[in-house]
């Protein structure tokens, strides 16, 4: 009996009256519930609803019960009236049900079925099968939520086999293992169609056509609109300074790029990194050269995404984010502005419940996890973070970004000047713009360089001059005066927690 099989029984022995079984694999998940009962079929009855006019008895086919207007309601007045008997225990799979999930008659049947479940009065576990997980606070404490298991390596292996086998084709085990790691966080399902893929259109199996399992990842994270994909463009080579960062992050790549010899080495698996800092000073840019320079995957999640109305469907939702970033790694989590995302932790009300538990399910991830999957966050106040996220061994390494000083200015200014205009570099006077510059962040430089250009462009000129940066800095309110307070606390904040200097 497997683990998910276990729990089933487990749950159904101590007489749990609503199991929720979150999962696309239904075909699975029934067979799993066959399997639970398959030495006690004498005594267990086992039901289907599929949204028919008709409820069967799964193992023999038999209609139990019939109505003519599809009405799940009346299927669940059915089963209440029904008493104990000899007829033993009665399991009811109700199949893809979410879309009842608003419906006040179905509620409050659910609810009297589990009341007289837990009575007693009804020999019977009531069995929910869909992938989409919609519980309305009602019944919300009468129903356990599970979830089916990802296959283990050793039994994605005995798929593809078995797959292979039945296509005439032989693989070699060392293939088969890059193939197995390839397919690590699909579901059964999902692995067979794409192995089945690949096996009916090459004569020969390579290690080059597992990008095709690659590209159906990323069609996974599409599909699912909890995290977003994003191809970076931008290196360590366009952020002017935080050396200390991006000599921490080249260390980081070494361990990434070579996995198995950094753990038999004894290294442990990279976590992540919190950057925080005043906004504009390249936190979002490193996160993306981070990607690029480990040459992975780069997922931004955005919490607001996660947020469900129903009761479970936000803490479904980060699980399922937790899920596609494992089934996609090894890749970058890029998680913005994370004091906004976990606002409101610790407060009153449904909403910040919620926040709760999805700050708790998101620690006890980053702490326990084992894939490689590099979490930058990035955090404008700190303050509003709770202390258990800044806390030694969440994250590799805390650093700050402070305003850039006058070298790392001269860095910002050359980079974004020969991005736009590399033949009008050495012509431009940096050290004149410096001078009236002070306090300009790099967006503020960005930003200056960006309407220089645009304004050269306009008045019909052929060359950007320092005379035209030097205008535009004129009619630039840098960060530093708009929240020279604001700034001046973070700064004596990163100072007082000791977090590491991007810079120097």
């Amino acid at each position: 009996m497997t683990t998910f099989e276990n729990r089933i029984l487990h749950y159904m022995e101590a007489g749990f009256p609503i199991l929720y079984l979150n999962t696309f694999e239904e075909g699975k998940a029934r067979e799993a519930i066959l399997s639970t009962f398959a030495g006690n079929l004498g005594r267990t009855t086992i039901l289907e609803w599929d949204g028919t006019d008709r409820i069967c008895d799964i193992c023999t086919g038999e209609v139990q019960y019939e109505t003519t207007n599809y009405a799940l309601a009346d299927v669940l007045d059915d089963r209440i009236s029904i008493q104990n008997s000899a007829a033993g225990h009665q399991v009811m799979i109700l199949k893809n049900i979410d879309t009842f999930m608003d419906d006040p008659a179905v509620i409050a049947r659910l609810k009297k079925m589990a009341e007289r479940i837990n009575s007693g009065l009804l020999d019977a576990t009531i069995v929910i099968l869909s992938p989409i997980l919609r519980i309305s606070k009602e019944i919300e404490k009468y129903i356990t939520v599970i979830e089916m298991d990802y296959l283990i390596d050793s039994e994605i292996q005995d798929v593809i086999r078995n797959l292979a086998k039945a296509n005439d084709k032989t693989i070699p085990d060392r293939l088969i293992k890059e193939y197995a790691n390839a397919f690590k966080g699909l579901s059964e399902f999902e692995i067979q169609n794409i192995m089945q893929l690949i096996l009916s259109q090459n004569e020969e199996i390579t290690k080059s056509q597992i990008n095709l399992v690659f590209e159906q990842k990323q069609q996974m994270i599409k599909k699912a609109g909890i995290l977003e994909m994003i191809s970076p463009k931008e290196s360590l080579d366009d952020i002017g300074g935080l050396e200390n960062l991006k000599d921490w992050l080249r260390q980081k790549e070494k361990v990434l790029s070579d996995m198995e010899g950094a753990k038999a080495f004894g290294v442990d698996m990279p976590k992540g990194v919190l950057i925080a800092g005043i906004p504009g000073c390249g936190k979002s840019i490193t996160a993306k050269a981070a990607a690029k320079l480990f040459n992975i995957p780069l997922l931004r999640l955005d919490m607001g995404r996660l947020l469900g109305k129903y009761v479970g469907e936000s803490e479904a939702n980060m699980r399922k984010a937790i899920e596609l970033a494992e089934a996609i790694s090894p890749c970058v989590l890029w998680i913005d502005e994370l004091e906004k995302a976990f606002a409101g932790i610790g407060g009153e009300g449904s909403g910040a419940e919620v926040t709760t538990r999805l700050f708790g399910s998101f620690l006890t991830w980053l702490q326990e996890k084992e894939t490689p999957v590099f979490v930058v966050a990035t955090a404008n106040d700190v303050t509003s973070l709770p202390p258990e996220l800044l806390r030694k061994g969440r994250f590799d390494e805390i650093f700050y970004v402070g305003l850039p000083d006058r070298d790392e200015q001269r860095k910002i200014f050359e980079i974004h000047i020969k991005k736009r205009r590399p033949k009008d570099l050495q012509s431009i006077q940096i050290d004149k713009l410096l001078d009236c510059a002070k306090g300009c962040s790099g967006a503020d430089i960005e930003g200056i360089v960006r309407e220089s250009v645009e304004r050269a462009f306009a008045g019909g000129k052929q060359v950007l001059t320092t005379k035209d940066l030097q205008e535009a800095i004129k009619n630039t309110h840098p960060l530093s005066e708009i929240m020279k307070d604001t700034i001046e606390k973070m700064q004596k904040e990163y100072e007082t927690r000791k977090f590491k200097n991007a810079s120097h």
